[in-house]
């Protein structure tokens, strides 16, 4: 996804060191594999271990490449402080996840009610929907899928627990759909979308982990270095835009004031505009139509 304008946007030496963030399909990182020299390297993350699997069996053999089972926050870790050319994540799920039923991520294939990006841990969201509280639920379908029925959708789940377990995407998407009256149904729009994108970002703590991924991109990059992001909804990219413009600024207490020092400088650039995919990648996936890419460069250590 954006493929062409993330790969400039990286401007990919033949020598340089580079993180994907975000192995996903592996797309991104043949990329950068493919303008990288025999000096170059390239290490890859993912929180999937299927991911993982896949990076493996596709690139594994390559002596440029690092394969790393871990989230991106953990980017500092593995990834040595002001070394990395270039830093890529590419933010949501999967195609690969959504179209398996069994990881539970869409409401379009019934399966397991699962959604954890790493299945190997944690609780999924079935086991967090039998124990959690009517307010709880209603807080994390508001703060995280803007749905203006929360409350409603809350008290419609709490109400078929007592019943029933649910385990089910299926069975999810019907409660939800049943709470939403029809009359504010969006036309080409799933009723169950905003509660199903909440309840996937608060079990795999999304925007947490975002904000300290970002923290830790800027920490590996070397003084020069691009960040490209790429993100899917309102609630990633506002964290994006809020970071790279906070540190595109500088400390606001010396704004507009001589001789600042350098720790109150500026430690990113943006580079250029947001961008989004063109309607030719959008008519080959249609998922690429909320895709929102930016990019800065790193301008001090």
């Amino acid at each position: 996804m954006l493929f062409d304008e993330v790969l400039a946007g990286l401007v990919v030496r033949a020598n340089g060191l580079y993180v994907d963030g975000t192995y996903g399909r592996g797309g991104h990182a043949a990329g950068m594999l493919g303008q990288l020299g025999e000096g170059g390297s390239l290490v890859v993350f993912d929180r999937d271990p299927e991911a993982i699997d896949s990076a493996r069996r596709a690139i594994g053999d390559d002596v440029r490449v690092r394969i790393i089972h871990a989230s991106f926050d953990q980017l500092a870790q593995f990834v040595a402080v002001g070394s990395a050319h270039g830093v890529l994540f590419d933010l949501g799920v999967s195609s690969p996840q959504l179209d398996d039923a069994v990881r539970g991520f869409s409401f379009l294939r019934d399966g397991p009610l699962d959604m954890r990006m790493d299945p190997t841990t944690g609780s999924s969201v079935a086991q967090w929907l039998a124990i959690a509280k009517e307010s709880e639920i209603a807080t994390v379908i508001a703060q995280y899928g803007e749905d203006r029925f929360a409350r409603r959708i809350a008290r419609a789940i709490i109400d078929a627990r007592g019943g029933t377990s649910i385990n089910t995407t299926g069975q999810l998407a019907e409660i939800v759909t049943s709470a939403i009256p029809a009359r504010f149904r969006e036309p080409g729009k799933h009723p169950a979308t905003r509660a199903f994108q909440a309840f996937r970002i608060h079990i795999n703590r999304e925007l947490e982990l975002l904000e300290a991924g970002l923290e830790a991109a800027l920490s590996i990059m070397a003084v020069g270095g691009r960040l490209a992001v790429i993100s899917f909804h309102s609630l990633e990219d506002r964290i994006v835009k809020r970071f790279m413009r906070r540190e595109s600024d500088g400390d606001p207490v010396w704004r507009g004031m001589p001789n600042i020092p350098e720790a109150a400088q500026p430690r990113l650039a943006l580079v250029g505009k947001a961008m989004r995919a063109g309607e030719s990648e959008v008519s080959e996936n249609p998922r690429a139509r909320s895709a929102v890419l930016r990019i800065a460069e790193k301008l001090r250590a």
